[in-house]
Parts: C-alpha cells; sequence; structure tokens
C-alpha cells in the first residue's frame, strides 16, 4: 500500500498519483480511485481530474467503509457496509450470482471485485444471502463472512421485506393476502398447482398505493420468499407486472420488469442493532401511474 502524500504543485489528481507513486501500476491505481478508495484529505474522490491544491493530502483508504449511497461503475449502489456485510441497491438487468452464460456482470462478481480493489491479491469475497431475478430492481443483502451469511440466512424468513410493483389493471381489493401453493420444478417458471409435497406455501400482502385508468402500484409485503412468487401471484390475479411477458403481462412501457424491492428490516447478525433501509422507486416505474 503506497504512503500518503503531500501536493507540492497544484494539478489533476490522477496525474499527481502516478507522480507520486511510480512502483504502482497504473491499472491499479485507476482501480483505487474507481472504487473510492482513494481519499484526499480524508475525503473519498473517484473523479480522476479533481483538482489538488498545494497542501493537500492524498492516501489510499485501505480500511475504509463506503460513504452511504457510494455507486459503483456497475449501477450498483452501496447504503451500508461494515466488516460483516454490504446492503445494496442492485439495478435492474443485473444478475445476482454467475451463470453460464454470463460468469462477470453480476452483483456478487461486481461486490466481490469491489472488497479486493485495495488488495488485488486478496482472497476476500462476498456471501450471497438471498436472490433478486436478473430484471428486478432494489435492496439486497451480501455477507463478508461465512457466519454472516449463515447467520442471515438462518434468520431471513424473520425480517420485513418489501416490494413495489407496477401492475396492469386494478386488483379487486385494495387490501388483501394473497395465498397460493407454488410448483418450482419448473427451472424457467413458476405455477400454481393444488396443495402436494411438490408445491411449497406463499403468502403476500398486496396494498394498492395509486391507480390510474390502465395500471397500479401495489405494495407487497412478503410473508414467504418463494421463487417468482410476486410474479405468478399477480399474474394469477389477472393484473400481471408490466413488462412481464413470461407470466401474462402485455404492455412493457418501461422497458424493463415493474418490480422493485423498496424496504427491509433486518437484525444485525452481530451487533443485534435493527436496521432499516428504504429505497424509492425508480422514476422510470414511478412516472407510469401519475396521473395523465
Amino acid at each position: 500500500m503506497p504512503k500518503p502524500f503531500l501536493v507540492s504543485q497544484s494539478g489533476p489528481l490522477l496525474e499527481q498519483m502516478f507522480s507520486a507513486w511510480p512502483e504502482e501500476k497504473k491499472k491499479q491505481i485507476r482501480t483505487w480511485l474507481k472504487f473510492q478508495s482513494v481519499a484526499v484529505n480524508g475525503r473519498p474522490v473517484s473523479q480522476f481530474n479533481h483538482p489538488l491544491s498545494v497542501g493537500d493530502t492524498v492516501s489510499i483508504r485501505s480500511d475504509r467503509f463506503a460513504a452511504p449511497k457510494t455507486s459503483l461503475p456497475s449501477g450498483i449502489q452501496i447504503f451500508f457496509e461494515d466488516a460483516h456485510l454490504l446492503v445494496i441497491s442492485k439495478p435492474e438487468n443485473l444478475l445476482s450470482i454467475a451463470s453460464e452464460a454470463e460468469p462477470e456482470k453480476t452483483a456478487y462478481f461486481q461486490l466481490t471485485e469491489y472488497v479486493r480493489q485495495a488488495h488485488p491479491r486478496s482472497k476476500q469475497r462476498v456471501w450471497i444471502v438471498h436472490r433478486l431475478d436478473r430484471e428486478t430492481s432494489g435492496l439486497m443483502v451480501f455477507a463478508k463472512t461465512p457466519e454472516t451469511k449463515e447467520s442471515l440466512q438462518r434468520t431471513w424468513d424473520q425480517f420485513a421485506k418489501k416490494y413495489e410493483a407496477i401492475i396492469e389493471g386494478h386488483l379487486p381489493q385494495d387490501l388483501h393476502t394473497i395465498e397460493s401453493d407454488l410448483d418450482e420444478s419448473n427451472p424457467f417458471k413458476v405455477f400454481i398447482r393444488p396443495a402436494s409435497a411438490l408445491t411449497r406455501h406463499a403468502i403476500t400482502h398486496v396494498r394498492t398505493l395509486k391507480k390510474n385508468r390502465h395500471r397500479s402500484l401495489v405494495e407487497l409485503t412478503l410473508e414467504t420468499g418463494r421463487r417468482h412468487q410476486l410474479r405468478v401471484q399477480l399474474s394469477s390475479l389477472g393484473c400481471p407486472i408490466v413488462g412481464d411477458e413470461k407470466y401474462g403481462a402485455k404492455s412493457n412501457p418501461a422497458k424493463r420488469l415493474g418490480l422493485h424491492a423498496c424496504f427491509l428490516r433486518l437484525i444485525h447478525p452481530v451487533t443485534q442493532q435493527e436496521l432499516r433501509f428504504t429505497c424509492p422507486l425508480p422514476k422510470s416505474l414511478a412516472r407510469l401511474v401519475s396521473d395523465s
């Protein structure tokens, strides 16, 4: 790790780092800058042409944690970080974890790269606690130790999780509970079936927040967390999520699935502190239920 340096001549940040740390590879310096590990006078900076003044101190934050709402180049936004876990907002069209077709453009890969960026040969990594569909945006939790992962997964059903969705049409009731038995045996699509040894019971509490002539904004509180639970249950009511062609949607006005993980309340597995996070509905979805 290079030692901090004192600026003796004004100029752009990246150029001065190259000069002050000639033993470091330029790619590594750019990586530090990319992930906000560079601090000027103790404050993180990621702009390569940030102007430096005489007397400024430039250093690498080797023990840093991301400031709230830090954005990574992939579009991931970090809401919370400590030595045990990361809470992020995942953008739509980003896989949670690698598939055979896409090993790198995933939240898991990007966050592993992020936690290793100060020490490229480090074996530090993240552990996935739960998943969001590729098409779904919003709050996700990653563990930074296997112990944290195990603790969070063991108690995951006890935490409060809410989504917001833009659906086609209007629900028959503005507030009610959906209960279904889901067959998840097909890897590509989930089906509602009569209860059997092959199904899993799914419960979702639904509340209509807003509606216009063609669509509704609904809040969905999960009591269970089954694969595609919200998508198949809303479709079964004749109100599929916009953009969800797989489950019967006829429109895709935002060119994405209209589902967003907006709220999470959990107990920190180490400190036992209650953590609450709210992630507002993206504007591209909110505008779909404007009064017009």
